[in-house]
């Protein structure tokens, strides 16, 4: 599934013209690499998702095939690390 509409289901993302911004300014990678909108995700894939306020990287349990609510979502990815950017600095 192509990660603009895997991050939309995951609820990580408002819309694929979002995720298409973050792939545009290098704020997504998959497995270390910069990812574009139209890069195809796959179970076990490591996903990092850089903003100014936070970073989240999570592991793919399972690929959704339709939209998930969010509290539905956390079932199909395991977080790996998550940060929080000091807003002082």
């Amino acid at each position: 599934m192509r990660i603009d509409l895997a991050l939309k289901y995951l609820c990580l993302a408002k819309s694929r013209s979002a995720v298409k911004t973050m792939c545009d300014s290098n704020a997504v990678t998959v497995n270390e690499r910069p990812a574009k909108p139209s890069s195809v995700l796959h179970v076990d894939d490591e996903v990092r998702i850089t903003t100014p306020a936070w970073t989240l990287t999570i592991s793919l349990l399972a690929i959704p095939e339709k939209q998930l609510s969010k509290t539905a979502a956390p079932a199909y990815y395991r977080v790996v690390e998550r940060t929080r950017t000091d807003p002082d600095g």
